[in-house]
């Protein structure tokens, strides 16, 4: 039931679930969002403009765009995983993480 529900309104506005990922939110998602290809990542800047446009305008996707949206298709966990994962490392070996080193 939650699912169709989110699944509805992810395709009203073509966004995917990865989208909704904020990267100012947290360090580990703007690392994984640096290391994912660009065209990735402009697809999905593409995508938040084309929702926001849509929302500020108070409308949906025509019917035939939304009918060929995959909203749960992933892009960013599988990386986001990875990145966590060498984070716990770096945390278990005393290490500082990558986003918080400085030159001397």
């Amino acid at each position: 039931m939650h699912m169709k529900a989110v699944s509805t309104r992810l395709r009203r506005y073509g966004l995917r679930y990865d989208d909704l990922f904020d990267q100012y939110e947290s360090m580990d998602i703007k690392e994984a969002l640096n290391r994912l290809p660009r065209e990735v990542v402009d697809a999905r800047n593409q995508r938040l403009k084309r929702a926001m446009d849509l929302s500020m305008k108070h409308e949906y996707l025509p019917k035939d765009l939304q009918a060929v949206q995959t909203p749960f298709r992933g892009y960013l966990k599988e990386m986001l995983a990875l990145v966590e994962r060498e984070r716990k490392e770096r945390e278990a070996l005393g290490a500082l993480p990558l986003y918080q080193r400085t030159l001397p």
